[in-house]
């Protein structure tokens, strides 16, 4: 596209589409709306596909930023060349209904919340748009605690080829995310003070995670010893990258152990540390995730942790009863 302001500024642009109806319509616009900026003293109206450039290239060092492309790719079918002020709230919610449809309540939300904040920062940051609308997201079902019985584990894990059933052992010792396992490297590891760990950029909540390793993790660890000497678990020489094999799922059903991911390794570190007395706050920090909420989850576990602070009010009750029984 190509046209001449009021004001003499040339304006060159592409109007991100091959169709020449819709091109038309975006070059009539965009210069429509120049010609009131410049005679009327209007704001300039900016459109999403400005806000979602300046978004990426604002935000590339996110770690969802490759997810956010994809999504921001979707959505130009429905918001290619349109104002930020013609996204009402009935207009987004009409897409998160679409989404929703296609995939499922959290998809759609993870969809909306990024519409939301883009047009937040246009709103706050950018000053493009007085406010950003307000966008109400799906009820999302509770999630799931899987965990394993110290009895399945151990099943399991005979089940397994040594590589994974060490990576098994190790993840059920520390709690450790997958990628943190798969691309832990013996720089991150000091065997001499039983530590490890996890570098910011590697962590999801985006700092660093120290591991303490307790004896069934350093007896894990010092198989590995000399097997690679960059990363701690390989397989033949290399580095191991995925766990979710023909072996993996093989092993599970030889051991009988139905709906079971990997990442419900996680979930079973926690759950026995919940069910052996370890206080949730100690388990969060340890677990290193950024809010209680995400360890709630594992407090039904944990009755009579509970019941030992609940007997405390017994005690208070008895000498009341007795002061009003005088």
């Amino acid at each position: 596209m190509s046209f001449t302001t009021p004001s003499g500024e040339r304006v060159r642009c592409s109007a991100a589409t091959e169709d020449k109806t819709q091109a038309q319509e975006f070059h009539d616009k965009l210069k429509a709306e120049s010609w009131r900026v410049v005679k009327l003293g209007d704001k300039p109206k900016r459109t999403w596909d400005e806000a979602a450039y300046k978004w990426l290239m604002e935000t590339q060092d996110k770690k969802t930023h490759h997810d956010d492309v994809a999504k921001i790719n979707w959505l130009q079918q429905f918001f290619r060349g349109k104002y930020l002020d013609e996204l009402t709230r009935d207009v987004i919610a009409g897409i998160g209904e679409l989404k929703r449809k296609e995939t499922s309540p959290a998809t759609a939300n993870r969809l909306l919340a990024l519409i939301c904040s883009i047009l937040r920062r246009a709103a706050l940051d950018w000053e493009w748009i007085d406010k950003p609308p307000v966008i109400k997201l799906y009820r999302e079902a509770k999630r799931r605690v899987r965990y394993l019985s110290a009895t399945q584990a151990s099943i399991l894990i005979q089940e397994l080829p040594q590589h994974l059933a060490d990576m098994v052992t190790f993840s059920l010792a520390t709690g450790l995310r997958r990628s943190n396992v798969t691309k832990l490297e013996w720089s991150q590891v000091d065997m001499q003070r039983n530590v490890a760990w996890i570098h910011g950029d590697q962590a999801k909540a985006g700092k660093p995670i120290h591991v303490t390793l307790n004896a069934t993790a350093i007896a894990v660890l010092t198989r590995q010893i000399g097997k690679h000497p960059r990363s701690v678990f390989s397989y033949k020489g290399k580095p191991i990258t995925q766990v979710n094999t023909k072996a993996w799922y093989k092993a599970l059903k030889r051991a009988d152990i139905e709906d079971f991911r990997w990442h419900d390794l996680r979930h079973t570190w926690a759950s026995w540390l919940t069910q052996n007395g370890v206080p949730l706050n100690v388990i969060q920090e340890m677990g290193a995730w950024e809010s209680a909420e995400m360890v709630r989850r594992y407090a039904h576990l944990a009755p009579e942790q509970f019941a030992q602070h609940a007997r405390i009010l017994d005690g208070v009750l008895n000498v009341t009863n007795l002061a009003q029984s005088k």
